[in-house]
């Protein structure tokens, strides 16, 4: 399938469940998400859906985010991110895009993860899912070309699964609260403010967010603000103006949160991505 430039002709775009081969990946290169109508960001999968085969994204530019079914996901340059066949699930992109999606069908992804996970991809990885998306969508089943995916399969099977999500809570008046901070993270209510805003004791609120996410209410709200913070550095925003948006006093209380969190700063984790 030839990487396209241009999302806006869905005549491009074959679905990938129907095409007979284990491994049918497509490319988009050079896409302004923040231009595209409603149509053109039907082809970046914007509404909850779901496909027979799993999927792999992988992003070389700009960010993804991802909600799968109780979880919310970043994905960043030079990352990606492993769907499961028949996950519901609704992708977001921001920024200039480089973005490539293997489709595999089930029958060759029994060494893959059963759930949904970040994966750290390496060079080699990365060069495969990039030349699998050259090929012809009906490429020859014997040959080169099925060698190509095989050992694709066999790379991606080895690969180290990474943590950065947000479990996200099925409660509805939870729902309400993650939506909101989501919408607008500088926020900074405390956990009483919050439950009174949704009419819970803080009690309930901290039993029931405990229940559905394992986390405290300020353990999830650092670890949003984290995948905020990965997002929006990706794309080139400054550590202050990132601080500024998170609501924290100043770039330096941001840093040493950031630091603690993932073990080093946001300039270095970022660095070390780009370098990738």
């Amino acid at each position: 399938m030839p990487v396209l430039t241009d999302l806006t002709d869905p005549a491009d775009w074959a679905d990938p469940d129907a095409v007979p081969r284990p491994v049918v990946t497509f490319g988009a290169c050079g896409i302004d998400a923040t231009s595209l109508d409603a149509d053109g960001l039907d082809q970046l999968e914007k509404d909850f859906h779901r496909h027979r085969k799993g999927q792999l994204m992988l992003l070389l530019r700009g960010v993804l985010s991802c909600e799968v079914e109780g979880s919310l996901w970043i994905v960043p340059a030079q990352s990606a991110l492993w769907v499961p066949g028949d996950v519901l699930h609704k992708v977001k992109a921001a920024g200039m895009i480089e973005v490539y999606v293997a489709f595999i069908d089930s029958a060759v992804a029994s060494e893959l993860p059963l759930r949904c996970c970040a994966v750290s991809t390496t060079p080699l990885l990365r060069e495969l899912v990039i030349r699998s998306a050259q090929l012809p969508l009906l490429y020859p089943e014997a040959g080169a070309e099925s060698h190509l995916v095989t050992l694709l399969l066999d790379e991606l099977a080895v690969a180290t699964i990474g943590t950065l999500h947000l479990p996200m809570p099925a409660d509805g008046r939870l729902r309400k609260i993650a939506e909101a901070i989501i919408d607008k993270p500088d926020d900074r209510g405390t956990v009483q403010t919050w439950a009174r805003r949704v009419g819970l004791s803080e009690r309930t609120l901290a039993r029931l967010l405990a229940q559905q996410t394992g986390m405290s209410f300020g353990r999830w709200r650092q670890q949003l603000h984290l995948m905020l913070a990965v997002e929006w550095l990706s794309t080139g925003a400054s550590v202050q103006r990132v601080a500024d948006n998170l609501g924290y006093e100043s770039a330096g209380s941001f840093v040493t949160m950031f630091r603690k969190a993932l073990g080093t700063s946001p300039h270095r984790y970022i660095a070390q991505r780009q370098q990738a």
